[in-house]
């Protein structure tokens, strides 16, 4: 993780990174400090919940306008999908989706979190052929932290409860 923080080759290789985990673990928490880190570094970076990104593309795709919006976005040496497993299984939405994934490969950096370890993707895209191409170009050229333990806000919320008990 400090390798990530401290050397941005990985954004000029247009490497991905990788957050898996349960809910409130931090991976968002770090896939924002990567991107303060980098911003602070000179890179451009741009962060979408993952249904925001969905719907953005799902209108320049009903406007006939994919393929400028998706390279718009490749001002953005890096962008940042939070919560990929929240993307309703549609097929327009993953459709778009997955071409954005696909858009993206080796030309630009990705830091996706997911809550879903890759085993279950195809709860995210509704065709395995789509689900196994998403993951095998995320994972290529890849960095992958997978975060483990408690949830953060569930630690919090017992701690308050106890307080509150006193």
């Amino acid at each position: 993780m400090a390798k990530l923080q401290q050397d941005s080759d990985w954004v000029h290789h247009a490497d991905n990174v990788l957050l898996i985990g349960p809910s409130g673990t931090g991976k968002t928490h770090i896939a924002n400090a990567l991107g303060h880190q980098l911003t602070e570094q000179g890179v451009r970076c741009k962060l979408f919940p993952a249904i925001a990104l969905v719907q953005h593309l799902q209108q320049a795709k009903r406007d006939l306008d994919l393929m400028t919006a998706m390279t718009r976005l490749d001002k953005y040496r890096v962008i940042i999908i939070d919560d990929i497993g929240y993307v309703k299984k549609t097929d327009a939405e993953t459709q778009v989706l997955f071409e954005f994934i696909a858009h993206r490969y080796e030309s630009g950096s990705l830091i996706v979190t997911a809550n879903q370890p890759f085993s279950e993707w195809d709860q995210i895209f509704p065709d395995n052929m789509m689900t196994v191409a998403a993951v095998d170009r995320l994972i290529h050229h890849a960095t992958i932290i997978e975060l483990e333990g408690e949830s953060y806000r569930r630690q919090q919320q017992i701690k308050q409860a106890s307080k509150s008990k006193k």
